[in-house]
């Protein structure tokens, strides 16, 4: 028994790496952190609810240049305001 090869659509060979390069595109992206959220500041707030950790994250965010604050939950949720003020007071003094 002969095994034969068979044979390829002409252009397969090119569309090939083209297809890889997206395939890789595709996942880096799915990998790669979204630019809204600021990274999280080095300080343990594991006790706090999570308003208020985002608040502090914001207002750290803040202080260190990129003024980053959500007015509609700084106005409506006083754990926020208060993580955001926590945050940027503490941040801004390193």
């Amino acid at each position: 028994m002969t095994l034969t090869p068979i044979p390829q659509r002409r252009g397969a060979a090119r569309l090939r790496p083209a297809g890889t390069l997206l395939l890789s595109l595709a996942i880096a992206a799915g990998c790669a952190q979204p630019a809204s959220r600021p990274a999280p500041p080095n300080v343990n707030l594991s006790g706090y609810p999570p308003e208020f950790r985002q608040g502090y994250a914001d207002g750290c965010a803040s202080a260190r240049g990129s003024r980053t604050r959500n007015e509609a939950r700084f106005k409506s949720e006083p754990q926020y305001a208060a993580g955001w003020r926590d945050g940027n007071d503490i941040c801004g003094k390193r």
